[in-house]
């Protein structure tokens, strides 16, 4: 929905059957429908009055979470990276989040690509994490609902927010002493976790506050990026990574569609633009495949790029054996653990590689905890950012 008044929503619902209809006001249309649906107030950081929010007109009865991060830009906070740069113009500190929560409104965080061009999830345009119960749409609904949301950039940060056991989104009772804690498994070198109490930080951990030490085995994250080079036609990409005398935990895709704004109708390279086979394929405890699709980046201020990012539990006798396209590296851990390496697949203006600096556990596996007070109306929330640019914004707990 299109508004300049009450601000652009998209309408989200469990039903496959939802009918397209027109409305005054996202009330109205959720009203109309007849069926479970949500509201969700998108890219809300543009002019008031000029299809950001509208905070007078926020219904959190329709619209339970709110878009903070997609395509457009990142609308928390005027201070947040992430401006917006697109047509529609500029970022205003009016219709970001952080006004809407000291507004007193209540709602949870959610990422959205906005990718017109099919891409769902395209790596760093925005995502959005849910603490379901299962993995079945009926539970994820009900999580959405419930505000057990958090938004992120791109990597996928595994986050876990409570404020005395109870769960972001949660609404709870005030008291002199709350108990809260996050937990994080971040993707690469966290920057800075915070912790927040009405927008003020509480308790906070920054990257200098990590130990320093000699070099210690056991878990580690690498992420294998691919990309680069002059082209602007598709590089297809066919990879593989063993281990030896170590262990694969897990692994993350890092794939991004094609960023086409809004292909054309009629044109078939346009429909088809993000028809690019990214896809891991196969994972166990030595050996992961993955396909992948890479263009040249579109500026030099923009990635294009795609990646996996393993998790590995090794020690000084661990190798990775990469095959990218047919050309072999190896790389030892001990030496990732030191520096990245990259390389080219030819010789001159080629498509490029970089194995990156292997990430160590106490950088990436992370716990804060803090005692606070409360009184009627206060809140808490979380953010994570880490070293890359990838951040994680958790949707607030809220005193009654």
């Amino acid at each position: 929905m299109h508004s300049s008044q009450y601000g652009d929503h998209h309408i989200l619902s469990p039903d496959d059957t939802l009918e397209l209809t027109k409305a005054d006001t996202p009330g109205e249309i959720i009203n109309k429908l007849n069926q479970e649906a949500v509201a969700i107030p998108h890219h809300i950081a543009y002019s008031p009055g000029y299809r950001g929010i509208s905070w007078e007109h926020f219904d959190e009865s329709i619209s339970p979470v709110v878009e903070v991060v997609s395509k457009h830009g990142c609308g928390v906070c005027d201070e947040s990276n992430g401006q917006y740069l697109h047509t529609m113009g500029p970022r205003d500190g009016r219709n970001t989040v952080y006004e809407g929560l000291r507004l007193g409104k209540k709602f949870g965080f959610t990422g959205s690509t906005d990718h017109h061009a099919g891409y769902p999830g395209s790596y760093s345009d925005g995502i959005t994490a849910v603490l379901s119960e299962e993995l079945t749409r009926e539970s994820i609904w009900g999580a959405i609902k419930n505000r057990r949301t958090y938004a992120l950039t791109g990597d996928r940060i595994r986050c876990n927010f409570t404020v005395d056991g109870s769960p972001m989104g949660s609404e709870i009772s005030y008291s002199n002493t709350h108990d809260i804690n996050l937990e994080i498994n971040s993707v690469d070198f966290i920057e800075k976790a915070v912790i927040y109490k009405n927008l003020e930080p509480i308790k906070a951990i920054h990257r200098e506050d990590f130990k320093s030490s000699k070099i210690k085995y056991g878990k580690y994250k690498i992420r294998i990026e691919t990309g680069w080079g002059r082209k602007t036609s598709p590089y297809k990409w066919i990879n593989s990574v063993k281990v030896t005398s170590g262990e694969i935990l897990s692994a993350d895709p890092c794939f991004r569609g094609q960023s086409v704004l809004a292909p054309k109708e009629g044109e078939d390279h346009q429909a088809n633009v993000n028809m690019l086979n990214n896809e891991i394929i196969t994972l166990n405890n030595n050996t992961i495949e993955w396909n992948c699709t890479t263009f040249k980046n579109p500026t030099t201020r923009h990635s294009a790029t795609c990646a996996v990012v393993i998790e590995i539990e090794g020690s000084k006798e661990t190798k990775l054996e990469i095959n990218l396209n047919d050309k072999n590296i190896s790389v030892s851990l001990d030496g990732l653990i030191k520096y990245g390496i990259s390389g080219h697949m030819k010789e001159y203006n080629s498509e490029a590689y970089l194995i990156h600096k292997a990430v160590p556990e106490n950088m990436y596996n992370v716990k804060l905890n803090c005692v606070s007070d409360s009184k009627e109306g206060d809140y808490f929330h979380a953010e994570v950012h880490q070293i890359n640019g990838q951040s994680a914004w958790i949707s607030p707990v809220f005193i009654k």
